[in-house]
């Protein structure tokens, strides 16, 4: 990977910024120790945290990294006071690379859904026939799950790449014998052209490349339904509301 492209790795970019915040931080400390004030760990690591969550804001990282800047500091004060074996971390950062996998690389962590968004989902599919579904990012499996219940003549697909969540979707459809299938892998690799309907509950990150894809691949008739997230460039021909003050189900039409 050329150091540019390396440069562009959100997490990367997030730990230089708090590298970048540090020498920030110690000025700041520094004049409020001259003004008679005696800050302490506590305070440091508030004020570490703000300022790398502004740099955040101004290095342009998705929103949920300013919470992750701002309460680092806090955590890693928290964890060293607490003194837990060095094991504990190991299986908590396992843990962590299992659920989130390259969500470091793809900007797209686990976003589950619910029965409300399922169901309007079945809802907005033809009827009569069998149909190749696909949910991209199916973490979990809910809505993969529910669409091979309620369409039990169409083939469901869902294609996770973080391996835990992919790994317990698939027990899950083996212990309620369920037709759907899941796959660990990048949906970026796949031809959208082979679905009637794509899913998605992605990322803002990530919304532009889904719409190139999709309307590059996919075949007259076919669907794409996104939840949440929508694609500012190109207005969906229909917006859901699911749950009430809930996010809005999009639908566009090919």
């Amino acid at each position: 990977m050329s150091l540019r492209r390396l440069l562009h790795v959100p997490a990367l970019r997030a730990a230089l910024i708090q590298l970048a915040a540090y020498p920030v931080t110690l000025g700041i400390i520094y004049l409020l120790a001259t003004l008679g004030l005696k800050p302490g760990l506590a305070d440091v690591a508030i004020v570490q945290g703000v300022v790398a969550s502004l740099l955040t804001v101004r290095w342009g990282l998705a929103a949920w990294w300013r919470l992750i800047q701002l309460l680092f500091p806090l955590a890693l004060l928290a964890a060293s006071a607490l003194a837990l074996p060095p094991a504990f971390y190991l299986i908590v950062f396992l843990v962590l690379v299992g659920l989130y996998w390259s969500t470091y690389r793809t900007q797209v962590p686990l976003y589950p859904s619910g029965p409300a968004v399922w169901r309007a989902v079945v809802d907005e599919l033809p009827p009569g026939r069998p149909l190749r579904l696909i949910d991209v990012g199916s973490g979990m499996g809910g809505m993969a799950l529910h669409l091979a219940r309620a369409r039990p003549e169409s083939d469901v697909t869902g294609i996770e790449l973080a391996p835990l969540p992919w790994l317990y979707a698939r027990l899950r459809a083996a212990l309620t014998g369920s037709r759907a299938r899941f796959v660990r892998g990048d949906y970026e690799l796949l031809d959208f052209g082979e679905f009637d309907m794509v899913f998605a509950y992605l990322s803002p990150a990530v919304m532009s490349a889904l719409w190139a894809k999709a309307a590059a691949e996919m075949r007259p008739g076919s669907l794409l339904i996104s939840y949440e997230f929508d694609i500012p460039a190109c207005p969906p021909v229909k917006t859901i509301v699911t749950t009430e003050n809930g996010p809005p189900l999009y639908v566009w039409r090919f």
